[in-house]
């Protein structure tokens, strides 16, 4: 098992845990010398998840296990019962009755993957663990075996609309979503198996290289007074979230999984935990978008999420799509309207204005060369409109 990142926190206490940003890592408590308890806060109010930490004096490393997230018990007992597994891991794995966890078909590896990255656990449930690729033995895996699970991969229809009455809507898949799903099962596969001799039925690999140019150029564009009238006519419980897409250039589930300590209205600081970013930022954020947020956080807790649907819950990519879609054919707004366009409208407004690309990138979270490729034609425009302002 790979080296843990080490951050200790006091564990002990509800409010020492929930003062915890979200975190990919654990953070430790010491038990004991060679003995730990871990855990890791979930976004959206969800019930961190806990592990246990102990050194093996047989194979000079520590070793690790997933706990669970105890959510069936009061948050005030969770810390003992976590400790009380991890002091029985820690006796277990020193009396040497702890082998490593045995990983023999394609889906244990994706499952041993899925304990250390949340996200790609969704990812495998829809394309792998009920896959004939799932069953295969890691040691009799080939090339061919991946190539046909691809294929069923770009044959697969994607869900474009949840509706509870009347037809489902699909679309053919996107490349960039192949792309994303295969990236998913070559990570988990690496951390497994080795490459194989290239151009051969070892190199499993081969089967998974990404689709080219599969990200697409976003052209859908929504001006202010289009915005506007889209949040003229969103249901009012949605439109906070809605006007937030529209205020600030981030991804909408990053936006989804915000909390109210994710935002300092001191200082006017957001904390973008959640993201496809894969790194925790901070970002000034405008005074209108502050005023919003501060209203969104009032007679909040820190943990609850700063835009909620009814029943408390945090808004998600299955229930945007409906108040949007809704809007903007009240709004006579083009039916390819979605939550991604409001990002890309709001980008498309910073690059247009002469933010610097950079900025840009590091506002909403993606690589400065991701901007250019999509947006780059718009620094000569703005530039034009600069020039065209000077005169002699």
């Amino acid at each position: 098992m790979s080296k843990a990142k080490s951050t200790s926190a006091d564990l002990s206490t509800v409010r020492s845990r929930d003062g915890l940003r979200p975190s990919h890592h654990p953070y430790w408590h010491r038990i004991s010398p060679g003995c730990f308890v871990g855990y890791r806060p979930q976004p959206g109010g969800a019930a961190g998840l806990w592990c246990a930490r102990a050194y093996d004096d047989e194979s000079r490393r520590y070793r690790e296990k997933a706990l669970g997230a105890f959510s069936d018990k009061a948050a005030s007992e969770r810390f003992a019962l976590a400790k009380k597994e991890a002091e029985t891991f820690a006796a277990t794995v020193e009396a040497g009755g702890a082998p490593e966890v045995a990983v023999l078909t394609v889906a244990d590896a994706c499952r041993e993957y899925a304990k250390i990255n949340p996200e790609a656990e969704g990812r495998f449930k829809r394309h792998v663990y009920e896959d004939p690729l799932g069953k295969i033995a890691l040691g009799k895996l080939r090339r061919r075996h991946l190539k046909d699970w691809r294929a069923r991969l770009e044959a697969r229809p994607a869900l474009v609309s949840r509706r509870k009455e009347g037809e489902r809507v699909t679309r053919p898949r996107a490349p960039a979503s192949i792309n994303r799903d295969m990236a998913m099962l070559r990570a988990a596969l690496r951390k497994v198996l080795p490459s194989g001799q290239p151009n051969s039925e070892a190199a499993w690999q081969e089967a998974l290289m990404a689709i080219k140019n599969a990200d697409r150029r976003r052209t859908l564009y929504l001006d202010r007074s289009q915005r506007r009238a889209l949040l003229k006519s969103t249901n009012p419980l949605a439109e906070p979230f809605v006007r937030a897409l529209c205020l600030l250039p981030l991804r909408p589930g990053a936006l989804a999984a915000l909390t109210v300590r994710d935002f300092d209205r001191r200082t006017g600081e957001l904390t973008i935990g959640k993201d496809k970013a894969g790194h925790t930022r901070r970002i000034i954020i405008p005074e209108a978008a502050a005023t919003l947020l501060a209203e969104q956080a009032k007679d909040k807790l820190p943990t609850a999420p700063l835009f909620m649907r009814e029943g408390g819950a945090p808004w998600d990519r299955h229930t945007w799509k409906t108040p949007i879609r809704e809007a903007a054919a009240a709004a006579k707004l083009p039916t390819d309207t979605t939550a991604y366009t409001l990002r890309h409208s709001t980008i498309t407004d910073l690059v247009s204005a002469g933010l610097p690309l950079l900025t840009v990138a590091q506002v909403s979270g993606t690589s400065a060369a991701m901007i250019e490729r999509h947006y780059g034609h718009l620094v000569g425009e703005a530039a034009r409109n600069a020039l065209a302002g000077l005169t002699i």
